[in-house]
């Protein structure tokens, strides 16, 4: 799907930001020019709501899983909307069967929405979260799968780190889940919309996605995604009114006795179905914009701009991720020789408008398509001073 054009072409579909070098968007996304006007034109449907087509309300969910379900070789129904990667993972830790003493599986120093979902299970339903840390530098699929007991339910892990950028084997860590009967769920927030993905190689059965990272959407937004062979052995829930078997078709909604979609619509989050909704008529034209501008060209573009940066850290200044871009996802974490020198080179960036984020003691530089070598070479001369 993405097109022939070069990083430097996708620049200015994004505003110009004149008074700083960002370099965050694992923290969060600079919105792209389609997603604000896209707004806009929401806001004017808000304004003057009848001149909209009752025809066109359930548009912008529609077109997000469209988009979405292109990006990963998935299937539309296999996507519900969410308001980020902590509703996915909610969704599977309440529709699943728990028996006393089936186990739960993460990793050290994991995105907390893994603790703070998981742990309350052991004492709700018996289940034991098991944590898991890493043998060598960095978190692997053999950390994961050594780990893997006749007890285990779920692998609950992020694709890619936060902390580090390390890409995980997603694909030999299911494949060991489902020899034993095993799930898999994967947080793809730091990898959907950059880092290539087809679901069916990646082998996971569930995958959350917070959308205000490398889907360049709002926050608030998300998706959570279900193999299909899931979505009819779950257990019953409650589920947003609009979220019905019927199509998509507001005035076929039954009002008196719904009964919920039989596809991944059922844990669409409430209000998000309505052109109404700024941040899905924002996240409508952002996952199409990502689409069309393609992971592969992001991912290559911040590939080449984190060697540069590896190659010209000053002397003091080690890599926190790995170096080979095999092994990493799209951005790149480095630290100093002690933790107070690391602090004090990212407060200084800071105060040089080199806007980076701290995370888990190391520093970490995530660029986009408007992103340039220009701005690695003036972080570097930041750091040199």
């Amino acid at each position: 799907m993405a097109t022939t054009q070069t990083a430097t072409d996708w620049q200015k579909q994004w505003f110009e930001i004149s008074d700083a070098i960002y370099l965050n968007t694992a923290a969060h996304a600079a919105l792209p020019r389609v997603a604000l006007h896209a707004v806009q034109t929401s806001v004017e449907a808000n304004k003057y709501p009848h001149h909209m087509d009752d025809a066109v309300f359930f548009e912008a969910p529609s077109r997000i899983r469209v988009s979405l379900s292109k990006m990963m070789g998935a299937k539309s129904e296999e996507i519900a909307l969410t308001t980020g990667a902590s509703t996915g993972v909610a969704a599977v830790a309440h529709f699943l069967k728990w028996k006393p003493g089936d186990e739960v599986i993460t990793a050290k120093g994991e995105f907390p929405l893994q603790y703070t979902t998981w742990k309350p299970l052991e004492e709700s339903h018996g289940v034991k979260l098991k944590i898991v840390e890493a043998r060598e530098r960095f978190i692997t699929a053999d950390d994961l799968i050594h780990a893997l007991t006749p007890r285990t339910r779920v692998v609950s892990v992020s694709h890619v780190r936060f902390d580090d950028g390390s890409l995980l084997n997603a694909a030999r860590v299911a494949a060991a889940c489902h020899a034993q009967g095993s799930l898999l769920l994967l947080d793809v927030s730091q990898s959907c919309g950059v880092v290539p993905m087809d679901v069916n190689e990646l082998g996971a059965d569930f995958l959350v996605c917070a959308g205000y990272k490398w889907l360049l959407s709002p926050y608030g937004t998300g998706f959570f995604w279900a193999k299909s062979k899931h979505l009819d052995t779950v257990s019953p829930g409650p589920f947003y009114w609009t979220a019905q078997g019927a199509e998509d078709d507001f005035f076929k909604l039954n009002f008196v006795d719904p009964a919920p979609s039989r596809s991944a619509k059922r844990w669409d989050t409430a209000e998000a179905a309505t052109y109404f909704n700024f941040n899905l008529a924002a996240m409508a034209a952002s996952v199409d914009f990502v689409l069309r501008a393609g992971p592969e060209l992001v991912f290559e573009h911040n590939r080449k701009l984190i060697d540069l940066l590896f190659q010209r850290l000053p002397k003091g200044c080690v890599p926190a991720s790995p170096l080979d871009s095999a092994e990493r996802g799209p951005y790149g974490c480095f630290t100093a020789a002690t933790p107070e020198k690391t602090s004090e080179l990212y407060q200084r960036l800071q105060k040089e408008h080199v806007v980076v984020a701290m995370r888990g003691g190391k520093i970490r530089v995530s660029p986009h398509l408007f992103n340039s070598e220009r701005d690695i070479d003036r972080l570097i001369n930041v750091l040199q001073r």
